[in-house]
Protein backbone atom coordinates (compact mmCIF):
# COMPACT_ATOMS: atom_id res chain seq x y z
CA UNK A 1 0.00 0.00 0.00
CA UNK A 2 1.35 3.42 -0.97
CA UNK A 3 0.94 5.62 2.07
CA UNK A 4 -0.50 9.06 1.49
CA UNK A 5 -0.89 10.16 5.10
CA UNK A 6 -0.14 8.64 8.45
CA UNK A 7 -3.01 8.83 10.90
CA UNK A 8 -2.96 8.17 14.62
CA UNK A 9 -6.69 7.75 15.27
CA UNK A 10 -10.26 7.94 14.03
CA UNK A 11 -12.76 10.37 15.54
CA UNK A 12 -16.45 9.44 15.25
CA UNK A 13 -18.50 12.65 15.34
CA UNK A 14 -22.20 12.42 16.18
CA UNK A 15 -25.15 14.53 17.24
CA UNK A 16 -25.47 13.15 20.77
CA UNK A 17 -28.52 12.82 22.97
CA UNK A 18 -29.61 12.92 26.62
CA UNK A 19 -29.26 9.78 28.68
CA UNK A 20 -31.68 10.66 31.45
CA UNK A 21 -34.44 13.15 32.36
CA UNK A 22 -31.96 15.47 34.10
CA UNK A 23 -30.01 15.85 30.84
CA UNK A 24 -32.85 17.00 28.60
CA UNK A 25 -32.90 20.73 29.42
CA UNK A 26 -29.14 21.23 29.06
CA UNK A 27 -29.07 19.06 25.95
CA UNK A 28 -31.73 21.21 24.26
CA UNK A 29 -29.84 24.35 25.30
CA UNK A 30 -26.88 22.98 23.32
CA UNK A 31 -29.02 22.00 20.33
CA UNK A 32 -30.64 25.45 20.07
CA UNK A 33 -27.55 27.48 20.94
CA UNK A 34 -27.55 30.63 18.82
CA UNK A 35 -31.12 30.08 17.55
CA UNK A 36 -34.18 32.10 18.48
CA UNK A 37 -36.38 29.31 19.75
CA UNK A 38 -39.44 30.32 21.82
CA UNK A 39 -39.44 28.83 25.33
CA UNK A 40 -42.80 27.16 24.67
CA UNK A 41 -41.35 25.34 21.65
CA UNK A 42 -38.39 24.11 23.68
CA UNK A 43 -40.77 22.97 26.44
CA UNK A 44 -42.90 21.12 23.89
CA UNK A 45 -39.85 19.30 22.51
CA UNK A 46 -38.65 18.47 26.02
CA UNK A 47 -42.04 16.94 26.78
CA UNK A 48 -41.61 14.48 23.91
CA UNK A 49 -38.61 13.01 25.73
CA UNK A 50 -40.97 11.90 28.49
CA UNK A 51 -42.19 9.15 26.12
CA UNK A 52 -38.73 7.53 26.32
CA UNK A 53 -37.87 8.34 29.93
CA UNK A 54 -35.58 11.19 28.91
CA UNK A 55 -33.19 8.83 27.14
CA UNK A 56 -32.45 9.25 23.45
CA UNK A 57 -31.38 6.00 21.77
CA UNK A 58 -28.66 7.70 19.73
CA UNK A 59 -25.78 7.35 22.20
CA UNK A 60 -26.41 3.64 22.75
CA UNK A 61 -26.57 3.11 18.99
CA UNK A 62 -23.35 5.07 18.48
CA UNK A 63 -21.58 2.99 21.13
CA UNK A 64 -22.70 -0.20 19.37
CA UNK A 65 -21.47 1.14 16.02
CA UNK A 66 -18.07 2.10 17.46
CA UNK A 67 -17.69 -1.35 19.03
CA UNK A 68 -18.50 -3.02 15.69
CA UNK A 69 -16.12 -0.72 13.81
CA UNK A 70 -13.29 -1.32 16.28
CA UNK A 71 -13.72 -5.07 15.79
CA UNK A 72 -13.62 -4.52 12.02
CA UNK A 73 -10.40 -2.50 12.26
CA UNK A 74 -8.84 -4.98 14.69
CA UNK A 75 -9.60 -7.84 12.29
CA UNK A 76 -8.63 -6.22 9.00
CA UNK A 77 -6.66 -3.07 9.81
CA UNK A 78 -5.61 -0.35 9.82
CA UNK A 79 -4.81 -0.36 13.53
CA UNK A 80 -6.42 2.89 14.67
CA UNK A 81 -7.95 3.69 18.05
CA UNK A 82 -11.45 5.16 17.84
CA UNK A 83 -12.49 8.26 19.74
CA UNK A 84 -16.03 9.62 19.99
CA UNK A 85 -17.22 13.22 20.28
CA UNK A 86 -20.74 14.67 20.09
CA UNK A 87 -22.02 18.07 19.07
CA UNK A 88 -24.67 18.36 21.76
CA UNK A 89 -24.08 15.94 24.63
CA UNK A 90 -21.39 13.97 26.40
CA UNK A 91 -18.88 12.95 25.30
CA UNK A 92 -18.69 16.49 23.93
CA UNK A 93 -16.45 17.13 20.95
CA UNK A 94 -14.15 19.63 22.70
CA UNK A 95 -13.57 17.21 25.59
CA UNK A 96 -12.72 14.40 23.19
CA UNK A 97 -10.32 16.55 21.17
CA UNK A 98 -8.59 17.48 24.44
CA UNK A 99 -8.38 13.77 25.31
CA UNK A 100 -6.84 13.04 21.91
CA UNK A 101 -4.29 15.82 22.32
CA UNK A 102 -3.34 14.53 25.77
CA UNK A 103 -2.86 11.04 24.29
CA UNK A 104 -0.45 12.45 21.71
CA UNK A 105 -2.67 12.11 18.65
CA UNK A 106 -1.26 14.42 16.00
CA UNK A 107 -3.32 13.58 12.93
CA UNK A 108 -6.74 11.97 12.82
CA UNK A 109 -9.53 11.07 10.45
CA UNK A 110 -13.06 12.18 11.29
CA UNK A 111 -16.15 10.18 10.41
CA UNK A 112 -19.31 12.25 10.72
CA UNK A 113 -22.36 10.03 11.14
CA UNK A 114 -24.27 11.65 8.28
CA UNK A 115 -24.49 10.08 4.84
CA UNK A 116 -25.66 13.21 2.99
CA UNK A 117 -24.32 16.71 2.42
CA UNK A 118 -26.06 19.66 4.06
CA UNK A 119 -25.18 22.45 6.44
CA UNK A 120 -26.59 20.46 9.36
CA UNK A 121 -24.89 17.23 8.28
CA UNK A 122 -21.54 18.54 7.05
CA UNK A 123 -20.43 22.16 7.39
CA UNK A 124 -21.87 22.57 10.90
CA UNK A 125 -19.81 19.62 12.08
CA UNK A 126 -16.73 21.06 10.38
CA UNK A 127 -17.38 24.34 12.21
CA UNK A 128 -17.65 22.37 15.44
CA UNK A 129 -14.34 20.67 14.70
CA UNK A 130 -12.69 24.05 14.16
CA UNK A 131 -14.13 25.41 17.40
CA UNK A 132 -13.06 22.33 19.36
CA UNK A 133 -9.56 22.23 17.88
CA UNK A 134 -9.09 25.97 18.44
CA UNK A 135 -9.85 25.57 22.14
CA UNK A 136 -7.32 22.78 22.73
CA UNK A 137 -3.53 23.30 22.77
CA UNK A 138 -1.71 20.95 20.38
CA UNK A 139 -5.00 19.65 18.99
CA UNK A 140 -4.77 17.00 16.27
CA UNK A 141 -5.22 17.92 12.64
CA UNK A 142 -8.33 16.36 11.13
CA UNK A 143 -9.30 15.05 7.70
CA UNK A 144 -12.97 14.21 7.19
CA UNK A 145 -14.06 11.04 5.41
CA UNK A 146 -16.29 11.63 2.39
CA UNK A 147 -20.07 11.29 2.56
CA UNK A 148 -21.04 7.77 1.45
CA UNK A 149 -24.59 8.24 0.12
CA UNK A 150 -23.84 6.32 -3.10
CA UNK A 151 -21.21 3.92 -1.81
CA UNK A 152 -22.11 0.34 -2.81
CA UNK A 153 -21.93 -0.85 0.79
CA UNK A 154 -24.27 1.89 2.04
CA UNK A 155 -26.75 0.94 -0.68
CA UNK A 156 -26.33 -2.74 0.24
CA UNK A 157 -27.00 -2.10 3.93
CA UNK A 158 -29.97 0.18 3.26
CA UNK A 159 -31.41 -2.26 0.74
CA UNK A 160 -31.12 -5.09 3.25
CA UNK A 161 -33.02 -3.09 5.87
CA UNK A 162 -35.80 -2.23 3.41
CA UNK A 163 -35.94 -5.82 2.16
CA UNK A 164 -36.29 -7.10 5.72
CA UNK A 165 -39.22 -4.72 6.25
CA UNK A 166 -40.88 -5.75 3.00
CA UNK A 167 -40.52 -9.41 3.97
CA UNK A 168 -42.70 -8.83 7.04
CA UNK A 169 -45.64 -8.06 4.74
CA UNK A 170 -47.81 -10.84 3.31
CA UNK A 171 -46.53 -11.96 -0.07
CA UNK A 172 -49.72 -10.75 -1.70
CA UNK A 173 -49.08 -7.18 -0.49
CA UNK A 174 -45.30 -7.03 -0.84
CA UNK A 175 -45.06 -6.32 -4.55
CA UNK A 176 -47.51 -3.44 -4.43
CA UNK A 177 -46.26 -1.91 -1.18
CA UNK A 178 -45.07 1.69 -1.36
CA UNK A 179 -41.67 2.52 0.13
CA UNK A 180 -41.48 5.98 1.65
CA UNK A 181 -37.84 6.96 2.07
CA UNK A 182 -37.60 9.64 4.76
CA UNK A 183 -34.92 12.20 5.56
CA UNK A 184 -34.73 15.19 7.87
CA UNK A 185 -36.42 18.20 6.31
CA UNK A 186 -34.39 21.40 5.80
CA UNK A 187 -35.32 25.04 5.26
CA UNK A 188 -35.45 25.61 1.51
CA UNK A 189 -32.73 28.26 1.66
CA UNK A 190 -30.42 25.73 3.28
CA UNK A 191 -31.42 22.95 0.89
CA UNK A 192 -30.65 25.16 -2.11
CA UNK A 193 -27.09 25.65 -0.84
CA UNK A 194 -26.10 21.97 -0.95
CA UNK A 195 -26.50 18.69 -2.83
CA UNK A 196 -28.81 17.16 -0.20
CA UNK A 197 -31.87 16.57 -2.38
CA UNK A 198 -29.89 15.26 -5.35
CA UNK A 199 -27.91 12.86 -3.17
CA UNK A 200 -31.06 11.58 -1.47
CA UNK A 201 -32.79 11.04 -4.80
CA UNK A 202 -29.75 9.16 -6.09
CA UNK A 203 -29.62 6.90 -3.03
CA UNK A 204 -33.34 6.11 -3.21
CA UNK A 205 -33.06 5.25 -6.89
CA UNK A 206 -30.05 3.00 -6.23
CA UNK A 207 -31.90 1.13 -3.47
CA UNK A 208 -34.94 0.77 -5.72
CA UNK A 209 -32.69 -0.64 -8.44
CA UNK A 210 -31.02 -3.04 -6.01
CA UNK A 211 -34.37 -4.34 -4.77
CA UNK A 212 -36.05 -4.17 -8.19
CA UNK A 213 -38.80 -2.30 -6.38
CA UNK A 214 -39.54 1.05 -7.98
CA UNK A 215 -42.68 1.86 -6.01
CA UNK A 216 -41.04 4.45 -3.82
CA UNK A 217 -41.14 8.15 -2.97
CA UNK A 218 -38.74 10.48 -1.19
CA UNK A 219 -40.45 12.33 1.65
CA UNK A 220 -39.33 14.28 4.68
CA UNK A 221 -39.82 14.31 8.42
CA UNK A 222 -38.87 16.33 11.50
CA UNK A 223 -39.91 19.63 9.94
CA UNK A 224 -38.95 22.18 12.57
CA UNK A 225 -40.63 25.08 10.80
CA UNK A 226 -42.73 25.58 13.93
CA UNK A 227 -39.96 27.82 15.25
CA UNK A 228 -39.27 29.63 11.97
CA UNK A 229 -41.16 31.26 9.11
CA UNK A 230 -39.27 29.67 6.23
CA UNK A 231 -40.66 27.03 3.93
CA UNK A 232 -39.13 23.59 4.42
CA UNK A 233 -38.60 20.58 2.18
CA UNK A 234 -41.65 18.39 1.70
CA UNK A 235 -43.83 16.47 1.47
CA UNK A 236 -44.01 15.51 5.11
CA UNK A 237 -44.22 11.77 5.73
CA UNK A 238 -47.64 12.13 7.38
CA UNK A 239 -49.03 13.91 4.34
CA UNK A 240 -47.46 11.26 2.11
CA UNK A 241 -49.27 8.55 4.06
CA UNK A 242 -52.58 10.36 3.52
CA UNK A 243 -51.85 10.69 -0.20
CA UNK A 244 -51.01 6.99 -0.41
CA UNK A 245 -54.28 6.00 1.23
CA UNK A 246 -56.22 8.30 -1.10
CA UNK A 247 -54.58 6.54 -4.06
CA UNK A 248 -55.75 3.17 -2.81
CA UNK A 249 -52.38 1.97 -1.50
CA UNK A 250 -52.80 -0.53 1.35
CA UNK A 251 -49.26 -1.20 2.62
CA UNK A 252 -46.34 1.14 3.21
CA UNK A 253 -42.73 0.64 4.30
CA UNK A 254 -41.22 3.74 5.89
CA UNK A 255 -37.43 3.69 5.49
CA UNK A 256 -35.41 6.44 7.28
CA UNK A 257 -32.64 6.55 4.69
CA UNK A 258 -31.44 9.93 5.95
CA UNK A 259 -30.59 8.56 9.42
CA UNK A 260 -27.81 6.07 10.14
CA UNK A 261 -29.20 5.06 13.54
CA UNK A 262 -32.32 5.45 15.62
CA UNK A 263 -32.71 8.58 17.68
CA UNK A 264 -35.53 10.72 18.95
CA UNK A 265 -36.70 12.01 15.59
CA UNK A 266 -36.84 8.52 14.14
CA UNK A 267 -38.68 7.15 17.15
CA UNK A 268 -41.13 10.00 17.69
CA UNK A 269 -41.75 11.18 14.14
CA UNK A 270 -42.02 7.73 12.60
CA UNK A 271 -42.74 5.11 15.25
CA UNK A 272 -45.21 7.36 17.09
CA UNK A 273 -46.58 10.15 14.86
CA UNK A 274 -46.46 8.51 11.42
CA UNK A 275 -47.64 5.19 12.83
CA UNK A 276 -50.62 6.92 14.42
CA UNK A 277 -51.60 8.46 11.07
CA UNK A 278 -51.29 5.04 9.38
CA UNK A 279 -53.58 3.47 11.98
CA UNK A 280 -56.16 6.22 11.52
CA UNK A 281 -56.10 5.61 7.78
CA UNK A 282 -56.21 1.84 8.04
CA UNK A 283 -52.84 1.53 6.30
CA UNK A 284 -50.44 -1.29 7.06
CA UNK A 285 -47.18 0.48 7.92
CA UNK A 286 -43.82 -1.16 8.62
CA UNK A 287 -40.79 0.87 9.63
CA UNK A 288 -37.45 -0.31 8.20
CA UNK A 289 -34.45 -0.31 10.52
CA UNK A 290 -31.62 2.18 10.10
CA UNK A 291 -28.27 0.86 8.82
CA UNK A 292 -26.84 0.95 12.35
CA UNK A 293 -24.32 -1.89 12.73
CA UNK A 294 -25.13 -3.70 9.50
CA UNK A 295 -21.88 -5.47 8.51
CA UNK A 296 -21.76 -3.85 5.07
CA UNK A 297 -22.09 -0.37 6.58
CA UNK A 298 -19.40 -1.02 9.17
CA UNK A 299 -17.07 -2.46 6.50
CA UNK A 300 -17.77 0.60 4.35
CA UNK A 301 -16.33 2.93 7.00
CA UNK A 302 -13.14 0.88 7.09
CA UNK A 303 -12.99 1.16 3.29
CA UNK A 304 -13.34 4.94 3.50
CA UNK A 305 -10.41 4.98 5.93
CA UNK A 306 -8.27 2.88 3.60
CA UNK A 307 -9.04 5.34 0.79
CA UNK A 308 -7.35 8.11 2.74
CA UNK A 309 -4.31 6.01 3.57
CA UNK A 310 -3.48 5.28 -0.04
CA UNK A 311 -4.00 7.20 -3.29
CA UNK A 312 -4.11 3.83 -5.06
CA UNK A 313 -7.18 2.59 -3.21
CA UNK A 314 -10.41 2.42 -5.25
CA UNK A 315 -13.08 5.04 -4.51
CA UNK A 316 -16.26 3.07 -5.06
CA UNK A 317 -19.52 4.79 -5.92
CA UNK A 318 -22.70 3.83 -7.76
CA UNK A 319 -24.73 5.92 -10.16
CA UNK A 320 -23.78 8.91 -12.25
CA UNK A 321 -22.67 11.34 -9.53
CA UNK A 322 -19.40 9.61 -8.68
CA UNK A 323 -17.62 9.55 -5.32
CA UNK A 324 -17.97 12.63 -3.15
CA UNK A 325 -15.00 14.91 -2.50
CA UNK A 326 -12.58 14.47 0.39
CA UNK A 327 -12.18 18.18 1.07
CA UNK A 328 -15.13 20.54 0.89
CA UNK A 329 -15.30 23.60 -1.37
CA UNK A 330 -15.69 27.07 0.16
CA UNK A 331 -19.31 27.21 -1.05
CA UNK A 332 -20.12 23.68 0.10
CA UNK A 333 -23.23 23.17 2.27
CA UNK A 334 -24.12 26.79 2.92
CA UNK A 335 -26.31 27.59 5.93
CA UNK A 336 -28.88 29.51 3.89
CA UNK A 337 -28.79 32.62 6.03
CA UNK A 338 -26.98 35.94 5.63
CA UNK A 339 -23.71 36.66 7.37
CA UNK A 340 -20.06 35.67 7.30
CA UNK A 341 -19.36 31.97 7.22
CA UNK A 342 -17.74 30.55 10.32
CA UNK A 343 -14.30 28.97 9.95
CA UNK A 344 -14.43 25.22 9.40
CA UNK A 345 -11.91 22.40 9.20
CA UNK A 346 -11.58 19.79 6.45
CA UNK A 347 -12.23 22.13 3.52
CA UNK A 348 -10.06 23.52 0.76
CA UNK A 349 -10.12 26.79 2.71
CA UNK A 350 -9.22 25.07 5.99
CA UNK A 351 -7.36 27.65 8.14
CA UNK A 352 -4.88 24.99 9.22
CA UNK A 353 -3.68 24.52 5.62
CA UNK A 354 -1.62 27.67 5.95
CA UNK A 355 0.51 25.94 8.56
CA UNK A 356 0.89 22.75 6.49
CA UNK A 357 0.23 23.20 2.75
CA UNK A 358 0.92 19.47 2.11
CA UNK A 359 -2.39 18.58 3.75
Amino acid sequence: MTTNHDYDALLVVSFGGPEGPADVGSFLDNVFRGLRVPPETKAQIAKRYEHVGGVSPINAHTRAFIKALQLELDAHGPALPIYWGNRNWHPLLADTVAQMAHAGVRRALAFVTSSFSSYSGCRRYREDLFEAASSVPNAPRFDKLRVPYNHPAFIEATSARVSDALETLPASKRRHALVLFTAHSLPLAMAHGCDYEAQLAASCQLVGDELEHQRWRLVYQSNNASYGRESWLGPDVRDALREAEAEGIKSVVVAPIGFVCDHMEVIMDLDVDAAAVARELGLTMVRAATVGTHPAYVAMVRELIVERLSPDAPRRALGSLGPSHDRCRPDCCLPGRPGTLKPALCGVDDPSLAADPTR
